[in-house]
């Protein structure tokens, strides 16, 4: 094979959890545009079938895939009928993941006293909720000669980001799982099965906009802090992940396990001087 050709998705099928939500939407555009069949499955049910619809008529293959990350028989179901409609998965995007107004503990609210039912909600959805779509589709994918499982990984995942404690616990453990999993699907699989993330920096999304904007459309004092403190001094566009997302899917990456692609515009590598 060629080397562009090592980057196409064509033939494959790809299933993205999380794939009604602001990331999710860049995602299965980039991965149907790349060449593959995409499942994108999330728990709204209208907007998955309108991202599915959109790219059948640019002539592409897609599926609406209804189901909630965090139980098992949603997922078996999903799994079970984007088998009949393509025969096979590829690869896996587990997209599904955030915070919650539950899960943030602002600045004027007790420490000792902040909603931990909150914050463990938060956290199990970033990490069980990659955990239990990896289970669930992980024996589909070994069957075929090569597959590949991307996780979303964050920069609250590597430093003290405030207010957000449950979203830093799930990413940091989204980590861990990582390279753990990684190692055992190759002493496992050898190089059939690859498990890597994307580990974006600040991005907007639904989950944070309240936190980084004000109502009138300027930005908050954090949001002003994570500019001041982003060498590119703006904010990730969705679009920004998706090169690093086809690679990882590909063969290009196919000596790949285990790592970790930071997309931050300079975030994680500047000290504030």
């Amino acid at each position: 094979m060629g080397v562009l050709n090592d980057f196409s998705l064509q033939d494959k099928v790809v299933v993205v959890t999380g794939g009604t939500g602001v990331l999710g939407g860049a995602f299965v555009e980039a991965i149907a545009d790349a060449g593959a069949a995409v499942g994108i499955l999330g728990r709204n049910a209208a907007i998955a079938e309108e991202r599915a619809q959109k790219i059948r008529t640019a002539g592409g293959k897609a599926i609406a895939l209804v189901a909630d990350v965090m139980k098992e028989d949603e997922l078996v179901n999903a799994k079970n009928l984007i088998l009949k409609e393509f025969g096979k998965v590829d690869g896996l995007v587990n997209g599904a993941g955030g915070n919650m107004p539950i899960g943030v503990l602002q600045n004027e609210e007790d420490l000792f006293k902040m909603n931990l039912e909150g914050m463990k909600t938060v956290m199990d959805i970033n990490l069980w909720g990659t955990i239990i779509p990896t289970q669930v589709f992980g024996a589909t994918l070994a069957e075929n000669p090569t597959a590949s499982i991307v996780n979303i990984s964050s920069m609250n995942s590597k430093q003290a980001v405030t207010k957000v404690l449950g979203y830093n616990l799930g990413k940091a453990a989204v980590d861990c799982y990582n390279e753990w999993f990684a190692v055992e699907l190759a002493n496992r699989y050898g190089d059939r099965i690859r498990m890597n993330a994307l580990t974006p920096g600040f991005f907007l999304t639904e989950q944070n906009r309240k936190l980084v904007w004000h109502p009138d459309g300027t930005l908050s004092a954090r949001g002003q802090s994570i500019i001041n403190n982003t060498p590119f001094k703006r904010f990730g566009k969705p679009e920004e992940l998706t090169g690093a997302l086809i690679w990882l899917l590909s063969d290009a990456s196919r000596f790949v396990t285990g790592s970790q692609v930071v997309i931050d515009g300079g975030f994680s590598i500047y000290s504030g001087v």
